[in-house]
C-alpha cells in the first residue's frame, strides 16, 4: 500500500493516509483491532485502540493515526500491517 503521512502534534503523531480509495466496514475493523489491541472506542467515524504501545486512531476511509509516533516510515509500515488485517 501507498501512504500520505503527515506529521501532526507538534510532531508527537503520524497520520497515513491511504492512496487508495477505501470504505472500511467499521464493525469489521474493530473485531481485527480488538483481536491485536485494546479498543477504546468505536463508532462509524473512527476506532480508538491501544496496540504496540500507541494510541492508533482508524478511520472508514483508511487514515491511521499514531500518538506517539515520530517515525514517518514505522506509520506506513504499521499502517499497511493494520489494513492488511481489517481489509
Amino acid at each position: 500500500m501507498r501512504f500520505v503521512i503527515t506529521t501532526l502534534c507538534g510532531g508527537k503523531a503520524q497520520m497515513a493516509a491511504s492512496r487508495e480509495y477505501m470504505d472500511l466496514d467499521m464493525a469489521r475493523a474493530e473485531e481485527c483491532l480488538a483481536s491485536i489491541g485494546r479498543v477504546k472506542t468505536a463508532d462509524d467515524m473512527m476506532i480508538v485502540a491501544e496496540w504496540n504501545g500507541m494510541e492508533v486512531t482508524l478511520y472508514p476511509q483508511g487514515k491511521v493515526m499514531f500518538h506517539p509516533l515520530t517515525d514517518k516510515s514505522k506509520a506506513a509500515e504499521y499502517a499497511s500491517e493494520i489494513l492488511s488485517k481489517v481489509v
